[in-house]
């Protein structure tokens, strides 16, 4: 009689699972971080941008009792050229990185363009301390030579000869009814035309607006311009 094997217990083999690359891991890795990285970049170079949006449309609780008149499209300086006092050429665009409180009249300049630039000088200088964020504009059209006087009276202003004047009054519309020569007008330090104030001006109620856009803006615009 034959001899009967002894049963075999049974046995399981265990293979290991596959485990994943790990350069591609690491590249994985990597290219989340180059996005993150990205896109911090492009917020902190958006930063100002959200903060003069946010603070004009969102933060500002007394935005409903501002004198001059918010401008919802605020487009941005327009690519025209200029030339200075002395005739040299400068890009209008050159303006961009300080609050503008701007003017526009024929460089005749009749009483109510000395006015102007009498009230824009005196806005300036009641700033006190933060005049320096705001820079006096006057934009000039027409033929005439400046006159003298008038040039030695505009020594602190920016003066800057424009010869397309119809360029110049599509940017800086007038209300309806209004000369472009009529109103004051002001410029955020990204070239945004935001604000206009109305003719016959109120000095003291202009004060109080810029005051309190030089102050929502203080934690990012400085003084000057960047090289």
């Amino acid at each position: 009689m034959a001899q009967k094997t002894p049963d075999e217990p049974l046995t399981l083999t265990v293979h290991s699972l596959p485990t994943p690359d790990r350069g591609d891991a690491e590249r994985a890795a990597a290219t989340r971080s180059g996005r993150w990285k990205m896109f911090l970049i492009l917020l902190v170079c958006a930063a100002p941008v959200i903060a003069s949006y946010f603070t004009y449309y969102v933060i500002r609780p007394e935005g409903r009792r501002n004198y001059g008149e918010l401008i919802e499209a605020q487009p941005l300086l327009p690519a025209l050229a200029t030339t200075d006092a002395q005739g040299r050429p400068v890009p209008l665009t050159a303006l961009k990185g300080q609050w503008l409180l701007l003017s526009v009249a024929d460089s005749a300049c009749d009483a109510a363009c000395e006015k102007h630039l009498y009230l824009q000088r005196q806005l300036r200088e009641t700033l006190g301390r933060e005049k320096d964020r705001l820079d006096w504009v006057w934009l000039r059209t027409g033929a005439a030579e400046l006159r003298e006087p008038l040039r030695a009276a505009t020594a602190a202003a920016t003066v800057l000869h424009v010869g397309d004047a119809a360029a110049l009054a599509q940017w800086l519309q007038p209300a309806p009814g209004q000369r472009l020569e009529d109103h004051l007008y002001v410029v955020d330090p990204m070239g945004h035309f935001m604000m206009r104030f109305p003719a016959n001006i109120d000095p003291s109620r202009a004060k109080r607006d810029l005051d309190r856009l030089l102050r929502a803006s203080s934690s990012w615009d400085k003084p000057g311009r960047e090289n």
